[in-house]
């Protein structure tokens, strides 16, 4: 095998395609895609990429749905099977683990991965909480809100928190913001309290996942696979897919643009690819495609593994350059479109008919049609999959906690971080509110006098009244107005002559 290679497998009965497959490490950016029935190879055809990857130098995270991929931070163990497969293919087979890292969303089987609410943003939340457009344009406001005022969102609490203020303020948030209603915010808040049931409040936290720890090589040259515990998760379909895809959208922003380099600066298998695009609104699929569209001049390659290509659109479907089909049963009309879709989206050989080749393709074996050196795809071949040299099924939960215990991140991330953010905060600010003001000192009273001996006085006299008789009344009144006319009078001769003399 050429140097800037990888071996995936042996080709069968392909004319001029027999011999070695191989891709092509200055093309891996532009993307692949492994597809098949269940039972027919995929997880250990997606072992062998990740073992040649990371033997090639190149970091790898993959989703492990079944628990399969576990096996690969351990040593194959030889079998005449194997062993004769191997050597069909003139492959010197050695046992070989891959250096591993276990991650866990649930802290379970590896290390914790965490995130913070601000990372994940408005968009991915509504996403994740199936919002509707309402209840995502609640979401809006509360990020806006917070940034306005400072305040953190980290973790479930500072978002729960948040959404209790801006119910609490709708009035005055309605006014600068946009319309708040009640019954909006409660069912955001039920929303979030169906994803804490689920286990979603785990991921939200901090430290958060630090992209350079899944971009990690070790001291001899060769490419980490991280390995996130997905058998669990799996179980919340838009936990699953919201967090790959926050992922994905995290290297996209992070990483400078490299353009084509002679290797992936890393390589990002993405397994039930299906759940990214079950329901996603329109928004959401550009997004997607503009991601995977873009991502490869940040030199990531991403694989997408899924059962058969419909269930990937047709825009994102055309940017994976890297095809690798297993078998497919096409027994109903959708399964015998899917099979039709299937073989046309290879170049053809003359050599075998691609849709009959398909339906009988043995287990561990394949169509595959990779990129040559001009990035156009190359004829379709039959193909027998390599063996890893890794182990082919999962490392127990003794060999999972120990590798764990080993790992270079472990310390990094094993205690969780609560600084002081939004809940914290609007928690002391409602303390201090429901404190009543403090009462205003008394007033001192007045010293009582001393008492003093006075000379008796002769009691007063009554007094007159103070009413007026009639008569008196009419006699004020009469020079009261008099001398209100004579003294405007005389104030008008006196402004005049003023005026005048002026």
């Amino acid at each position: 095998m050429a140097e800037g290679e990888l071996f995936i497998g042996q080709g069968l009965e392909s004319g001029e395609r027999d011999g070695p497959q191989s891709l092509r490490l200055d093309r891996a950016n532009r993307h692949g895609l492994v597809t098949g029935a269940t039972g027919t190879g995929k997880t250990v055809t997606l072992q062998g990429l990740a073992e040649s990857f990371a033997a090639a130098g190149v970091p790898v995270f993959a989703a492990d749905v079944k628990g399969d991929l576990s096996g690969i931070a351990l040593p194959g163990t030889a079998s005449e099977k194997l062993l004769a497969r191997a050597q069909a293919m003139n492959l010197p087979w050695e046992p070989k683990a891959a250096p591993a890292i276990f991650w866990d969303l649930f802290g379970e089987k590896g290390c914790p991965v965490r995130t913070t609410i601000s990372e994940m943003g408005p968009v991915l939340l509504s996403r994740l909480l199936e919002l509707e457009d309402a209840q995502a344009g609640l979401m809006d406001i509360v990020f806006q809100v917070a940034d306005d005022e400072g305040l953190l969102l980290l973790d479930l609490d500072d978002l729960q928190a948040m959404l209790v203020s801006v119910g609490q303020n709708a009035k005055d948030i309605g006014l600068k913001y946009g319309n708040v209603a009640p019954a909006t915010v409660g069912a955001v808040q039920r929303k979030l309290l169906s994803l804490r049931n689920q286990g979603g409040e785990k991921l939200f936290g901090e430290p958060a996942l630090r992209l350079e720890d899944l971009m990690r090589t070790g001291v001899d040259g060769r490419g980490y696979v991280s390995v996130l515990a997905s058998d669990k998760l799996i179980n919340s379909p838009q936990l699953y897919a919201t967090f790959l895809l926050w992922l994905m959208s995290e290297l996209f922003e992070s990483l400078p643009e490299v353009g084509d380099q002679p290797k992936p600066r890393m390589v990002f298998f993405f397994d039930e690819a299906h759940l990214l695009f079950t329901d996603a609104p329109k928004s959401l699929l550009q997004k997607i495609e503009q991601v995977v569209r873009l991502i490869r001049s940040k030199g990531v390659s991403i694989w997408f593994i899924t059962q058969s290509p419909t269930d990937i659109p047709e825009s994102v479907l055309a940017q994976l350059g890297t095809r690798i089909q297993h078998a497919l049963r096409a027994y109903t009309p959708n399964e015998q479109a899917a099979l039709q879709l299937a073989s046309r989206s290879f170049r053809a050989n003359p050599a075998f008919d691609t849709a009959e080749a398909i339906q009988n393709l043995g287990v561990g074996e394949a169509l595959i049609s990779t990129l040559d050196e001009k990035g156009a795809p190359t004829m379709v071949a039959r193909t027998k999959i390599r063996p890893p040299f890794s182990r082919i099924g999962p490392a127990t939960a003794e060999e999972r906690s120990g590798l764990t215990a080993a790992s270079p991140v472990t310390a990094s991330y094993a205690t969780a971080v609560n600084r002081e953010s939004a809940f914290e905060r609007l928690k002391a600010r409602a303390e201090a509110a429901a404190v009543p003001p403090p009462a205003a000192p008394a007033p001192a009273q007045a010293r009582e006098p001393e008492p003093r001996y006075e000379r008796e006085r002769p009691a007063p006299r009554p007094r007159a009244s103070n009413r007026q008789s009639t008569g008196e009344a009419l006699v004020k009144s009469v020079v009261r107005a008099a001398g209100s006319q004579l003294g405007r009078q005389l104030m008008r001769g006196l402004m005049g002559s003023l005026l005048k003399g002026r």
